[in-house]
């Protein structure tokens, strides 16, 4: 027979455990729920439409924070060697700066991104006419996309966890026509953390009719933090022994051009700013450096290191790996002081620089380079990781 003193010992017992247990519940809920992406307004668009923006946060503070509007990547917070935090991106801190005047910071970017020469391709027998938008030395050529590429679309935006960490997945229907393009594409893109304080970004699309897709990330980078100077000093490592070199409308010869003796030699770390004054007749068509680089081991079944990037008095250290043939390195020629970042610092040249991995420019027109063409029942895949620590 159970005393009165055993009934209250085996009772409490049992509310011990069912309180652990239901701590335990809680506990699992909450970690779950934890990397799940927060949203809040970012203003509204020129035609009423509200963008939003996405918070992915990692538990040692490292932080993306992307907007539905061109799958921007508005901010990304790294720390420096002593632990500080700083925005490594350039850009806006509301949606408007973006639709009014943006030189594609942080965008999705295309149906293609880069250039195609005239605006014209080649494709089964017929021709396809796309919107002009850039004309470097005064010819005609056809950028990133168009006069309304993806940088410019609200897309579709599902916030969600993969892995244990934060991600969002974007989503886009391109109709056939679209800026010239024939068939209709579909695209998802997801951004996600990884635990070794990256942001990845996947790219999937398919289409219902052939078509040239080549979609790429235009962020711009400043490791010493955004608004504060120029990316000269900064310590380039690219894994590539060749290059594309351009002519006077910034379009690729078809040349894959040895980078060794020349200004665009960066396998082994130099400062982007050692060389970039150079007499040089790549340098002065692209005011500098806009040129893609072959990658070495391409293609690329994971993302693989193309790149590295340091920058000495912060200690912060950026690699970017794709599985791209190619990346564009780009020295913000372009920027000239009329815009205003986040920081409330107008940017001038050289005040970022972006690394956008890709297929080569102008590949529907150069059939030595590799294709960019999907068609109906293929899938375009690609991934690059923005990988960030300190040294």
């Amino acid at each position: 027979m159970k005393t009165a003193g055993a009934v209250t010992k085996r009772r409490a017992a049992m509310l011990r455990l069912l309180f652990s247990l239901a701590l335990g519940l809680l506990s699992a809920r909450l970690h779950a729920a934890d990397p799940l992406p927060t949203a809040r307004p970012f203003g509204k668009l020129p035609d009423g439409r509200t963008a939003q923006l996405f918070t992915l946060r990692a538990a040692d503070g490292f932080t993306a924070e992307i907007t539905d509007y061109g799958g921007i990547i508005v901010r990304l917070l790294a720390p420096d060697r002593a632990g500080q935090l700083a925005d490594v991106t350039l850009g806006y801190s509301e949606v408007a700066g973006y639709a009014a005047k943006s030189p594609y910071f942080g965008a999705i970017i295309g149906r293609v991104g880069n250039r195609i020469a005239g605006g014209k391709f080649t494709l089964d027998g017929k021709t396809c006419t796309l919107a002009t938008n850039n004309s470097p030395g005064g010819i005609p050529c056809h950028l990133h996309g168009g006069v309304a590429g993806f940088d410019k679309e609200l897309w579709a935006a599902e916030p969600l966890v993969r892995e244990g960490r934060a991600a969002l997945r974007l989503s886009l229907a391109s109709p056939a026509g679209e800026e010239g393009y024939p068939g209709t594409l579909r695209i998802e893109v997801l951004y996600s953390l990884t635990a070794d304080r990256g942001l990845r970004i996947d790219y999937t699309a398919t289409t219902d009719a052939p078509t040239p897709v080549n979609l790429t990330n235009h962020a711009y980078f400043n490791l010493r933090g955004e608004g504060r100077g120029d990316i000269l000093g900064h310590v380039l490592e690219l894994r590539a022994q060749r290059y594309t070199p351009v002519n006077a409308g910034l379009i690729p010869t078809g040349e894959l051009a040895p980078v060794a003796g020349t200004p665009f030699d960066f396998t082994k770390p130099q400062a982007i700013g050692a060389r970039i004054g150079q007499k040089h007749e790549q340098l002065e068509r692209g005011l500098g450096y806009d040129h893609n680089f072959v990658l070495a081991d391409a293609p690329r079944r994971e993302p693989t290191l193309a790149a590295r990037v340091r920058e000495p008095t912060t200690g912060r250290v950026l690699e970017v790996l794709t599985t791209e043939p190619g990346v564009q390195l780009y020295t913000g020629n372009f920027l000239d002081g009329t815009i205003t970042g986040k920081s409330g610092r107008p940017y001038a040249q050289r005040d970022g620089f972006c690394l956008e991995t890709q297929h080569f420019p102008d590949a529907v027109n150069q059939p030595g380079f590799p294709s960019t063409i999907v068609r109906p029942g293929q899938v375009y895949r690609s991934a690059t990781v923005y990988r960030f620590s300190t040294e």
